[in-house]
Protein backbone atom coordinates (compact mmCIF):
# COMPACT_ATOMS: atom_id res chain seq x y z
CA UNK A 1 0.00 0.00 0.00
CA UNK A 2 1.40 3.48 -0.84
CA UNK A 3 2.77 5.48 2.06
CA UNK A 4 0.80 8.28 3.71
CA UNK A 5 1.97 11.76 2.69
CA UNK A 6 1.13 15.27 3.80
CA UNK A 7 2.33 18.81 4.37
CA UNK A 8 4.42 19.26 7.50
CA UNK A 9 3.90 22.69 9.07
CA UNK A 10 6.51 24.68 11.04
CA UNK A 11 4.72 23.78 14.30
CA UNK A 12 4.96 20.06 13.49
CA UNK A 13 1.28 19.57 12.63
CA UNK A 14 0.45 17.75 9.39
CA UNK A 15 -2.09 18.79 6.75
CA UNK A 16 -3.50 16.80 3.84
CA UNK A 17 -4.36 19.88 1.76
CA UNK A 18 -2.38 23.09 1.26
CA UNK A 19 -4.81 26.01 1.22
CA UNK A 20 -4.46 29.74 1.64
CA UNK A 21 -7.49 31.00 3.57
CA UNK A 22 -9.03 34.45 3.29
CA UNK A 23 -10.79 34.85 6.62
CA UNK A 24 -13.35 37.62 7.22
CA UNK A 25 -13.81 38.45 10.89
CA UNK A 26 -17.39 39.61 10.35
CA UNK A 27 -20.20 39.75 7.83
CA UNK A 28 -19.21 43.26 6.73
CA UNK A 29 -15.84 41.96 5.53
CA UNK A 30 -17.14 39.18 3.29
CA UNK A 31 -17.10 41.34 0.16
CA UNK A 32 -13.44 42.26 0.62
CA UNK A 33 -12.47 38.63 1.31
CA UNK A 34 -14.33 37.47 -1.78
CA UNK A 35 -12.70 40.28 -3.78
CA UNK A 36 -9.25 38.98 -2.83
CA UNK A 37 -10.22 35.44 -3.82
CA UNK A 38 -11.45 36.63 -7.21
CA UNK A 39 -8.14 38.36 -7.88
CA UNK A 40 -5.75 35.74 -6.55
CA UNK A 41 -6.29 32.18 -7.75
CA UNK A 42 -5.61 29.38 -5.31
CA UNK A 43 -7.06 30.95 -2.16
CA UNK A 44 -10.38 30.31 -0.43
CA UNK A 45 -12.68 32.90 1.21
CA UNK A 46 -14.54 31.69 4.32
CA UNK A 47 -17.57 33.98 4.17
CA UNK A 48 -20.11 33.86 7.00
CA UNK A 49 -22.98 35.97 8.40
CA UNK A 50 -21.75 36.68 11.96
CA UNK A 51 -19.05 38.49 13.93
CA UNK A 52 -20.87 41.70 14.96
CA UNK A 53 -22.42 42.53 18.35
CA UNK A 54 -21.77 39.06 19.72
CA UNK A 55 -20.70 38.68 23.32
CA UNK A 56 -19.85 36.17 26.04
CA UNK A 57 -19.63 32.49 25.22
CA UNK A 58 -21.22 33.06 21.80
CA UNK A 59 -18.43 35.47 20.81
CA UNK A 60 -15.77 33.18 22.26
CA UNK A 61 -17.05 30.29 20.14
CA UNK A 62 -17.05 32.43 16.99
CA UNK A 63 -13.48 33.57 17.64
CA UNK A 64 -12.40 30.00 18.43
CA UNK A 65 -14.01 28.71 15.23
CA UNK A 66 -12.54 31.42 13.02
CA UNK A 67 -9.02 31.26 14.44
CA UNK A 68 -9.15 27.44 14.40
CA UNK A 69 -9.79 27.55 10.66
CA UNK A 70 -6.99 30.06 10.23
CA UNK A 71 -4.47 27.65 11.73
CA UNK A 72 -6.00 24.34 10.64
CA UNK A 73 -3.10 22.11 9.48
CA UNK A 74 -4.59 22.05 5.96
CA UNK A 75 -3.84 25.79 5.73
CA UNK A 76 -0.45 27.11 4.66
CA UNK A 77 -1.25 30.74 5.46
CA UNK A 78 -4.20 32.99 6.29
CA UNK A 79 -5.18 36.53 5.37
CA UNK A 80 -7.53 38.00 7.99
CA UNK A 81 -9.84 40.89 7.06
CA UNK A 82 -12.10 42.70 9.54
CA UNK A 83 -14.05 45.93 9.69
CA UNK A 84 -12.11 47.26 12.72
CA UNK A 85 -8.61 46.49 14.02
CA UNK A 86 -9.12 45.13 17.56
CA UNK A 87 -11.06 41.97 16.77
CA UNK A 88 -9.10 41.53 13.52
CA UNK A 89 -5.82 41.55 15.43
CA UNK A 90 -7.25 39.26 18.11
CA UNK A 91 -8.02 36.53 15.58
CA UNK A 92 -4.76 37.04 13.68
CA UNK A 93 -2.84 36.84 16.96
CA UNK A 94 -4.39 33.47 17.79
CA UNK A 95 -3.46 32.18 14.33
CA UNK A 96 0.11 33.46 14.64
CA UNK A 97 0.47 31.93 18.10
CA UNK A 98 -0.33 28.53 16.56
CA UNK A 99 2.55 28.97 14.11
CA UNK A 100 0.63 29.64 10.88
CA UNK A 101 1.76 32.53 8.63
CA UNK A 102 -0.86 35.27 8.84
CA UNK A 103 -1.42 38.88 7.81
CA UNK A 104 -4.28 41.06 9.02
CA UNK A 105 -6.06 44.03 7.47
CA UNK A 106 -8.88 46.22 8.80
CA UNK A 107 -11.25 48.13 6.55
CA UNK A 108 -11.95 51.16 8.79
CA UNK A 109 -9.98 54.23 7.63
CA UNK A 110 -8.91 52.34 4.48
CA UNK A 111 -12.05 51.23 2.64
CA UNK A 112 -12.62 48.12 0.58
CA UNK A 113 -10.51 49.09 -2.44
CA UNK A 114 -7.32 49.75 -0.49
CA UNK A 115 -7.90 46.77 1.79
CA UNK A 116 -8.45 44.39 -1.12
CA UNK A 117 -5.30 45.66 -2.81
CA UNK A 118 -3.14 45.20 0.29
CA UNK A 119 -4.67 41.85 1.26
CA UNK A 120 -4.31 40.57 -2.31
CA UNK A 121 -0.56 41.16 -2.22
CA UNK A 122 -0.32 39.10 0.97
CA UNK A 123 -2.46 36.34 -0.55
CA UNK A 124 -0.36 36.42 -3.74
CA UNK A 125 2.78 35.78 -1.69
CA UNK A 126 1.20 33.03 0.44
CA UNK A 127 -0.14 31.17 -2.60
CA UNK A 128 3.24 31.24 -4.33
CA UNK A 129 4.94 29.95 -1.20
CA UNK A 130 2.31 27.25 -0.65
CA UNK A 131 2.53 26.06 -4.24
CA UNK A 132 6.26 25.41 -3.85
CA UNK A 133 5.81 23.16 -0.80
CA UNK A 134 6.15 19.42 -1.36
CA UNK A 135 4.44 16.50 0.31
CA UNK A 136 6.44 14.42 2.75
CA UNK A 137 6.04 10.96 4.23
CA UNK A 138 3.95 11.19 7.42
CA UNK A 139 2.26 8.82 9.85
CA UNK A 140 -1.34 8.33 10.91
CA UNK A 141 -0.09 9.39 14.36
CA UNK A 142 0.27 12.91 12.93
CA UNK A 143 -3.39 13.22 11.93
CA UNK A 144 -6.60 14.41 13.54
CA UNK A 145 -9.69 13.12 11.69
CA UNK A 146 -13.43 13.43 12.29
CA UNK A 147 -16.62 11.48 11.61
CA UNK A 148 -20.35 12.13 11.22
CA UNK A 149 -23.45 10.62 9.66
CA UNK A 150 -26.19 12.57 7.90
CA UNK A 151 -29.53 12.01 6.21
CA UNK A 152 -29.48 8.75 8.14
CA UNK A 153 -31.74 5.78 7.51
CA UNK A 154 -31.71 2.13 8.63
CA UNK A 155 -29.01 1.26 6.07
CA UNK A 156 -26.50 3.19 8.18
CA UNK A 157 -27.20 1.34 11.41
CA UNK A 158 -27.23 -1.98 9.56
CA UNK A 159 -24.18 -1.50 7.34
CA UNK A 160 -22.57 1.92 6.79
CA UNK A 161 -21.84 2.89 10.38
CA UNK A 162 -20.59 -0.53 11.53
CA UNK A 163 -18.17 -0.50 8.57
CA UNK A 164 -16.98 3.00 9.43
CA UNK A 165 -16.64 1.96 13.08
CA UNK A 166 -14.22 -0.78 12.05
CA UNK A 167 -12.24 1.72 9.98
CA UNK A 168 -12.15 4.13 12.94
CA UNK A 169 -10.81 1.35 15.17
CA UNK A 170 -8.09 0.59 12.59
CA UNK A 171 -7.10 4.26 12.24
CA UNK A 172 -6.89 4.73 16.01
CA UNK A 173 -4.85 1.51 16.25
CA UNK A 174 -2.41 3.19 13.83
CA UNK A 175 -2.24 6.25 16.10
CA UNK A 176 -4.73 8.62 14.47
CA UNK A 177 -7.01 10.81 16.56
CA UNK A 178 -10.74 10.85 15.70
CA UNK A 179 -13.40 13.40 16.71
CA UNK A 180 -17.08 12.50 17.01
CA UNK A 181 -20.00 14.52 18.37
CA UNK A 182 -23.66 15.14 17.43
CA UNK A 183 -24.69 15.54 21.07
CA UNK A 184 -28.47 15.40 20.64
CA UNK A 185 -28.24 12.37 18.34
CA UNK A 186 -26.88 10.25 21.19
CA UNK A 187 -30.26 10.39 22.93
CA UNK A 188 -31.34 6.90 23.97
CA UNK A 189 -27.80 5.53 23.70
CA UNK A 190 -25.87 8.18 25.61
CA UNK A 191 -25.16 5.70 28.41
CA UNK A 192 -23.18 3.54 25.96
CA UNK A 193 -20.81 6.46 25.29
CA UNK A 194 -20.63 7.32 29.00
CA UNK A 195 -19.59 3.73 29.82
CA UNK A 196 -16.71 3.99 27.34
CA UNK A 197 -15.20 7.14 28.90
CA UNK A 198 -11.70 6.31 30.07
CA UNK A 199 -11.97 7.99 33.50
CA UNK A 200 -14.65 9.04 35.98
CA UNK A 201 -13.84 12.71 35.35
CA UNK A 202 -14.28 12.31 31.60
CA UNK A 203 -17.55 10.49 32.14
CA UNK A 204 -18.81 13.28 34.39
CA UNK A 205 -17.82 15.89 31.77
CA UNK A 206 -19.59 13.99 29.00
CA UNK A 207 -22.75 13.44 31.05
CA UNK A 208 -22.88 17.13 32.06
CA UNK A 209 -22.51 18.28 28.44
CA UNK A 210 -25.16 15.84 27.27
CA UNK A 211 -27.65 16.83 30.02
CA UNK A 212 -27.12 20.56 29.40
CA UNK A 213 -27.75 20.15 25.66
CA UNK A 214 -30.90 18.10 26.09
CA UNK A 215 -32.18 20.35 28.89
CA UNK A 216 -31.84 23.38 26.61
CA UNK A 217 -33.78 21.65 23.83
CA UNK A 218 -36.55 20.59 26.21
CA UNK A 219 -36.82 24.09 27.69
CA UNK A 220 -37.96 25.37 24.29
CA UNK A 221 -41.15 23.32 24.56
CA UNK A 222 -41.07 22.52 20.85
CA UNK A 223 -41.92 19.32 19.03
CA UNK A 224 -38.65 18.26 17.39
CA UNK A 225 -40.22 15.74 15.03
CA UNK A 226 -39.12 16.72 11.55
CA UNK A 227 -35.96 18.32 12.90
CA UNK A 228 -34.74 15.45 15.06
CA UNK A 229 -35.27 12.91 13.52
CA UNK A 230 -35.21 14.94 10.31
CA UNK A 231 -37.75 14.64 7.52
CA UNK A 232 -35.10 12.72 5.56
CA UNK A 233 -34.59 10.32 8.48
CA UNK A 234 -38.33 9.70 8.70
CA UNK A 235 -38.69 9.22 4.95
CA UNK A 236 -35.87 6.67 5.10
CA UNK A 237 -37.56 4.66 7.85
CA UNK A 238 -36.23 5.93 11.20
CA UNK A 239 -39.15 6.58 13.51
CA UNK A 240 -37.44 7.67 16.76
CA UNK A 241 -34.30 9.43 17.97
CA UNK A 242 -33.40 6.25 19.89
CA UNK A 243 -33.26 4.24 16.66
CA UNK A 244 -31.12 6.95 15.13
CA UNK A 245 -28.77 7.06 18.12
CA UNK A 246 -28.15 3.32 18.22
CA UNK A 247 -27.10 3.40 14.59
CA UNK A 248 -25.15 6.61 15.07
CA UNK A 249 -22.78 5.29 17.74
CA UNK A 250 -21.85 2.27 15.61
CA UNK A 251 -19.52 4.51 13.61
CA UNK A 252 -17.45 5.36 16.72
CA UNK A 253 -15.98 1.87 16.87
CA UNK A 254 -14.95 0.26 20.13
CA UNK A 255 -12.05 2.28 21.55
CA UNK A 256 -12.44 4.09 24.88
CA UNK A 257 -13.43 7.75 24.75
CA UNK A 258 -10.19 9.41 25.82
CA UNK A 259 -11.16 13.08 25.52
CA UNK A 260 -14.14 15.41 25.89
CA UNK A 261 -14.08 18.85 24.27
CA UNK A 262 -16.18 22.00 24.06
CA UNK A 263 -17.28 23.09 20.58
CA UNK A 264 -14.27 23.97 18.36
CA UNK A 265 -11.83 23.26 21.21
CA UNK A 266 -8.47 22.10 19.86
CA UNK A 267 -7.71 18.39 19.51
CA UNK A 268 -4.04 17.43 19.20
CA UNK A 269 -2.50 14.34 17.61
CA UNK A 270 -2.26 11.49 20.08
CA UNK A 271 -5.67 12.16 21.60
CA UNK A 272 -7.36 8.91 20.51
CA UNK A 273 -11.17 8.94 20.29
CA UNK A 274 -12.53 12.36 21.33
CA UNK A 275 -16.12 13.45 21.94
CA UNK A 276 -16.86 17.08 21.02
CA UNK A 277 -20.05 18.86 22.01
CA UNK A 278 -21.58 19.75 18.64
CA UNK A 279 -24.80 20.35 16.81
CA UNK A 280 -26.05 17.44 14.72
CA UNK A 281 -26.46 19.74 11.69
CA UNK A 282 -23.99 18.50 9.09
CA UNK A 283 -22.27 21.73 8.02
CA UNK A 284 -22.10 23.08 11.58
CA UNK A 285 -20.56 19.88 12.89
CA UNK A 286 -17.95 19.57 10.12
CA UNK A 287 -17.07 23.25 10.62
CA UNK A 288 -16.53 22.73 14.36
CA UNK A 289 -14.33 19.70 13.67
CA UNK A 290 -12.20 21.66 11.21
CA UNK A 291 -11.82 24.42 13.80
CA UNK A 292 -10.61 21.83 16.30
CA UNK A 293 -7.90 20.64 13.91
CA UNK A 294 -9.46 17.85 11.84
CA UNK A 295 -7.81 17.52 8.43
CA UNK A 296 -10.22 14.96 6.90
CA UNK A 297 -13.82 13.98 7.58
CA UNK A 298 -15.46 10.57 7.05
CA UNK A 299 -19.21 10.97 6.52
CA UNK A 300 -21.76 8.19 6.17
CA UNK A 301 -25.11 8.95 4.55
CA UNK A 302 -28.24 6.95 3.88
CA UNK A 303 -30.65 9.24 2.05
CA UNK A 304 -27.86 11.33 0.52
CA UNK A 305 -26.31 14.23 2.45
CA UNK A 306 -24.07 16.26 0.10
CA UNK A 307 -22.15 18.47 2.56
CA UNK A 308 -18.54 19.51 2.02
CA UNK A 309 -16.16 22.04 3.56
CA UNK A 310 -13.75 24.66 2.20
CA UNK A 311 -10.62 23.38 3.94
CA UNK A 312 -11.00 19.69 4.75
CA UNK A 313 -11.97 16.87 2.36
CA UNK A 314 -15.23 15.13 3.27
CA UNK A 315 -15.38 11.48 2.16
CA UNK A 316 -18.99 10.44 1.56
CA UNK A 317 -19.87 6.79 2.29
CA UNK A 318 -23.26 5.20 1.55
CA UNK A 319 -24.63 1.65 1.78
CA UNK A 320 -28.04 2.63 0.35
CA UNK A 321 -28.39 1.17 -3.19
CA UNK A 322 -30.96 3.79 -4.25
CA UNK A 323 -28.79 6.68 -3.07
CA UNK A 324 -25.69 5.23 -4.71
CA UNK A 325 -27.63 4.97 -7.98
CA UNK A 326 -29.47 8.30 -8.00
CA UNK A 327 -26.79 10.44 -6.32
CA UNK A 328 -23.67 8.66 -7.48
CA UNK A 329 -21.76 11.90 -8.15
CA UNK A 330 -21.86 12.66 -4.40
CA UNK A 331 -20.74 9.25 -3.13
CA UNK A 332 -17.04 8.41 -2.74
CA UNK A 333 -17.55 4.90 -1.36
CA UNK A 334 -20.47 2.74 -2.53
CA UNK A 335 -21.09 0.11 0.17
CA UNK A 336 -24.41 -1.14 -1.21
CA UNK A 337 -22.81 -4.57 -1.68
CA UNK A 338 -22.40 -4.75 2.11
CA UNK A 339 -26.11 -4.12 2.69
CA UNK A 340 -26.94 -6.79 0.09
CA UNK A 341 -24.68 -9.32 1.81
CA UNK A 342 -22.24 -9.54 -1.11
CA UNK A 343 -19.17 -8.36 0.84
CA UNK A 344 -18.11 -8.60 4.47
CA UNK A 345 -17.69 -5.86 7.06
CA UNK A 346 -13.95 -6.46 6.84
CA UNK A 347 -13.98 -5.86 3.09
CA UNK A 348 -16.07 -2.70 3.56
CA UNK A 349 -13.60 -1.46 6.16
CA UNK A 350 -10.75 -2.02 3.70
CA UNK A 351 -12.59 0.01 1.05
CA UNK A 352 -12.94 2.91 3.48
CA UNK A 353 -9.27 2.78 4.45
CA UNK A 354 -8.16 2.59 0.82
CA UNK A 355 -10.22 5.65 -0.10
CA UNK A 356 -8.98 7.46 3.00
CA UNK A 357 -5.39 6.84 1.93
CA UNK A 358 -5.99 7.96 -1.66
CA UNK A 359 -7.76 11.10 -0.45
CA UNK A 360 -5.05 11.84 2.09
CA UNK A 361 -2.48 11.65 -0.70
CA UNK A 362 -4.36 14.26 -2.75
CA UNK A 363 -7.23 12.62 -4.66
CA UNK A 364 -10.18 14.99 -4.62
CA UNK A 365 -13.46 13.94 -3.03
CA UNK A 366 -16.87 14.24 -4.66
CA UNK A 367 -17.68 17.25 -2.48
CA UNK A 368 -14.44 18.97 -3.51
CA UNK A 369 -15.06 18.31 -7.19
CA UNK A 370 -18.63 19.61 -7.01
CA UNK A 371 -17.64 22.77 -5.13
CA UNK A 372 -19.36 21.97 -1.83
CA UNK A 373 -17.65 24.39 0.56
CA UNK A 374 -20.19 24.70 3.36
CA UNK A 375 -18.80 26.83 6.21
CA UNK A 376 -21.40 27.34 8.94
CA UNK A 377 -20.69 28.90 12.32
CA UNK A 378 -22.60 27.69 15.37
CA UNK A 379 -24.58 30.52 17.00
CA UNK A 380 -25.41 30.06 20.68
CA UNK A 381 -27.79 32.97 21.22
CA UNK A 382 -29.04 36.29 19.84
CA UNK A 383 -26.55 39.13 19.35
CA UNK A 384 -26.82 42.36 21.31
Amino acid sequence: MPELTGYVRPNGRVGLRNHVAILPVDDLSNAAAEGVARLIQGCLPLSHPYGRLQYGEDLDLTFRTLSGHGHNPNVYGTVVIGIEPNWTDRIAGAIAAAGTPVEAFSIERSGDLTTVQRASRAAYRFVQEASSQSREAVSARDLVLSIKCGESDPTLGLAGNPALGRAVDALIDQGASVIFGETSELTGAEQLIAERCSSPDLRASFERIYRDYVDFIEQQGANLLGSQPTEGNIRGGLSTIEEKALGNIEKTGHHPVSGVRAPAEAVSPGSGLVFMDTSSAAAEMVTLCAAAGSVLHLFTTGQGNIVGHPLIPVIKISPNPLTCQTMSEHIDIDLSALLLGEISLESAKDQILETFLRTARGRMTAAELLGHREFVLTKLYRSA
